[in-house]
């Protein structure tokens, strides 16, 4: 992405204005708006254009109103590159709870994971992969919809819950690398039949794989040659639970539902 200082020159050569206008156009706002903040310098623009200053709010707003431009236009080409070996939730994020009221980064987020319709939508019976917006078939980054038949880590995991996956972790974790069952991965699989979600662990030679249950579900452990039987989509990064009541199996075999 072009910098803010190539930005503001092509916009200015592009309008047909002299550093002298934008100056002289900036004092006009500056003398409207009450305040010399606003003004915009010759000496200043010249060295903006080339990428040597400090922008201020102010002058910012100047340099929008001049170009007919929004200011959150022009403010995104002020921000800097991502970082790229330190973690995004060392720098974003609030120290304490708070409502996510729109704009922003934690709104994106919460809304990428967890849409409006997320607990009131039907839970699908097998466990579905969501289709991927047409500006992120780049990503690395999947969301599964767990099915109702998928209970291998139920009630630790229900259905209807969302799991966010990163494809490009396939490695079965060894047991070193945990040490309670909310650290240990969780694993989206894909099997002759459909997709399924849970713990996995490799025996010692590395052909076959199993779906560990959660002692509390009631589901038997399966098991399948490894590559060929099973694939890894990915490993779980991130859940968002659905903890609206939901149909289980043994109510939906005597008609009833839970309430």
């Amino acid at each position: 992405m072009a910098g803010i200082g190539e930005v503001l020159r092509l916009v200015r050569i592009q309008w047909g204005l002299s550093l002298r206008d934008v100056k002289k156009r900036s004092l006009g706002l500056a003398d409207e708006w009450g305040s010399r903040s606003y003004e915009v310098s010759g000496s200043w623009l010249c060295k903006a254009e080339r990428g040597n200053f400090d922008i201020t709010v102010p002058k910012l707003i100047s340099l929008a109103t001049i170009y007919s431009r929004p200011p959150e236009e022009l403010l995104k080409y002020c921000l800097p590159a991502p970082p790229r070996a330190v973690p995004q939730d060392q720098f974003f994020g609030p120290n304490s709870t708070v409502f996510v009221t729109g704009g922003g980064l934690l709104d994106q987020e919460e809304r990428d994971l967890l849409p409006d319709g997320f607990s009131s939508g039907p839970i699908p019976e097998d466990t579905v992969l969501l289709p991927l917006q047409a500006d992120r078939v780049s990503t690395p980054f999947r969301r599964a919809v767990i099915g109702r038949r998928d209970r291998a880590l139920f009630p630790m995991i229900r259905p209807g819950s969302v799991l966010k996956v990163d494809v490009r972790k396939k490695a079965i974790a060894s047991p070193k690398e945990w040490t309670n069952e909310f650290d240990r991965p969780i694993y989206l699989l894909q099997n002759r039949k459909g997709l399924v979600s849970g713990w996995c662990e490799l025996d010692k030679d590395g052909q076959w794989l199993t779906l560990i249950t959660h002692n509390l579900s009631r589901v038997i452990s399966e098991r399948w040659r490894y590559k060929q039987d099973v694939e890894v989509v990915g490993r779980a990064v991130a859940v968002a639970h659905r903890l609206t009541p939901f149909e289980n199996e043994s109510s939906k075999r005597a008609g009833l539902t839970h309430q």
